[in-house]
């Protein structure tokens, strides 16, 4: 695979994972509204699941195109998770006083993304 090749992968992929990460967010405010970052935490569970499901598919050699591991791994879940979000949302909260919501969120999205990715680990390799 060329470096441009490598390049629009990353790309096609990243644009896919932002476009449904925007669209997640925009769902998520308009049914649970603002005071919580749902979307990020929705988000950040649902990549890491997929993080975990695509090692364990790589690991077991389904997956071995380097393509669909560069569009799905670097550019579709690179764009999707929020992990830098959720560092803002979080300073946010603590910036507004909201220090009980600002430590529910570090303990959920790292709890909870943690059990996603063993997770999906699990569900394709049994271990």
């Amino acid at each position: 695979m060329t470096s441009w090749q490598t390049y629009a992968y990353v790309a096609l992929g990243g644009a896919a994972g932002a476009s449904l990460r925007f669209f997640i967010s925009h769902i998520c405010l308009i049914w649970l509204q603002k005071g919580f970052p749902f979307a990020t935490l929705l988000v950040n569970i649902t990549g890491s699941l997929l993080m975990g499901i695509l090692y364990g598919l790589i690991e077991q050699g389904v997956i071995t195109v380097a393509a669909a591991r560069i569009l799905i791994g670097i550019g579709f879940l690179g764009a999707f998770t929020t992990f830098s979000t959720f560092s803002l949302d979080t300073v946010l909260l603590i910036q507004q006083g909201f220090l009980v919501k600002a430590m529910a969120n570090v303990l959920l999205n790292v709890i909870l993304c943690i059990v996603a990715a063993a997770i999906g680990l699990f569900l394709v390799t049994n271990r």
